[in-house]
């Protein structure tokens, strides 16, 4: 493996958060590697409406993506050749092919089931010699599985596998991997060394509130509930993420409380968390896994369900982490598992449990070992876009030849 390609989509971060942790694997190993968002090979209009239809629902109306991911497990035809969603993530196949022919990447692994779907249909109808992979990045099996075929599947754990079966993923081509994370996460500042650099008090308790990259979920609800019940012994630091509108709303309310720090999106996630007794958190798959990896017990909100009641399953029944439907029961479950040190051990304890050899290490061994298809096909003329070097080919341009 020389030169590879990650394949993300611009639905939230978790799936360019994994692409990365991926990344900074394989740029340690001198493997040349790129990260795409792979709905700008339909084009750009596409990724900025996927992009910010995504953070919209998230944020306003989860109560419809609950629904959407719900009714797309059901109907797993939704995915077949010919439906609409098929067509229409198909319709950048071309300039899939032209640019990674062009830039003669080896391999190509996804992120995300979409973009898994876009390349298998290259695959099929434009095959190049490529060694090709998913990564998954929730601890489920995800909708549209069924229409994918590449040559190897990485799942979080073992015991996903028959799920994946179920789904036609054949049993050979799974491996487990766990959920890569950045090598930040695999190192650890002593708590009140991080505390310090944050300005919590040494001895106070410290809970982080995160509602992943797009700050959904009910926070200031939350936040309000905690700030009228916290023990003085308590602080929480708010991560808003993205959500501009809640860290202005959050700052204007708390900004003469001492004990509720606010902050927006942060490159500190590693050192908020090694600061953190408890982490309240929605239960995004890189998220979970990011605080699982450094043995920090949860709390989990769900705020969107979908893939993420899987993941809040997973934690639960694993003993590291707590959930309820209730944001107000929410809190005071957390308010109290910060007054019990032996509680808080426990649920610790069960994470060391968690805590597998570098997700990415495996991944890049893995695929190392894959052999590649021996006929592909070449695209002897390719016509740059200046807005992102992504190919655009005008209609009566383009030629293959046979190899």
């Amino acid at each position: 493996m020389k030169k590879a390609l990650i394949l993300s989509c611009s639905t939230g971060q978790g799936h360019n958060s994994c692409a990365r942790a991926v990344k900074e694997y394989f740029d340690r190993q001198q493997v040349d590697c790129t990260v795409a968002d792979a709905f700008r090979f339909v084009s750009e209009k596409f990724a900025r409406f996927m992009g910010e239809g995504h953070s919209f629902m998230y944020r306003h109306i989860p109560g419809l993506f609950r629904w959407g991911y719900g009714y797309s497990k059901k109907h797993p035809a939704l995915f077949k050749e010919k439906t609409l969603i098929y067509k229409i993530l198909t319709a950048g196949t071309l300039r899939m092919y032209q640019y990674i022919a062009k830039e003669k990447f080896d391999t190509v692994i996804c992120t995300h089931v979409l973009s898994a779907i876009m390349l298998t249909h290259m695959q099929k109808t434009l095959p190049l010699a490529l060694k090709t992979a998913m990564v998954m990045t929730d601890y489920t099996c995800y909708p549209g599985m069924k229409a994918t075929d590449l040559q190897r599947y990485f799942i979080p754990d073992g015991f996903l596998a028959e799920e994946f079966v179920k789904c036609g993923i054949p049993r050979e081509k799974i491996s487990v991997a766990g959920i890569p994370v950045c090598q930040e996460f695999y190192k650890k500042i002593e708590k009140t060394d991080a505390k310090r650099l944050l300005n919590i008090q040494a001895e106070h308790r410290h809970l982080l509130v995160m509602c992943g990259s797009m700050g959904c979920g009910p926070i200031a609800m939350m936040v309000e509930h905690l700030y009228k019940n916290l023990p003085e012994d308590t602080e929480v630091s708010v991560i808003c993420g993205t959500n501009e509108r809640l860290q202005k709303k959050l700052d204007r309310k708390y900004q003469d409380a001492d004990q509720i720090h606010v902050a927006g999106y942060t490159k500190q996630m590693s050192l908020y968390m090694d600061s953190a007794d408890l982490c309240l958190m929605k239960p995004g798959g890189l998220s979970v896994t990011e605080a699982a990896v450094k043995k920090l017990p949860m709390a989990f909100i769900n705020a969107v369900a979908g893939c993420e009641q899987y993941n809040i399953e997973y934690f639960v029944k694993k003993g590291g982490a707590v959930s309820s439907d209730s944001p107000e029961e929410l809190t005071d479950q957390c308010i109290r598992l910060l007054q019990s040190e032996r509680k808080l051990k426990e649920m610790e304890n069960a994470l060391r449990e968690y805590r597998r050899a570098e997700g990415a290490k495996q991944i890049f061994e893995t695929i190392e070992l894959l052999n590649t298809k021996k006929i592909y096909w070449k695209d002897t003329t390719y016509v740059e876009r200046e807005s992102d070097g992504f190919p655009q080919v005008p209609a009566g341009q383009v030629k293959y030849t046979r190899v």
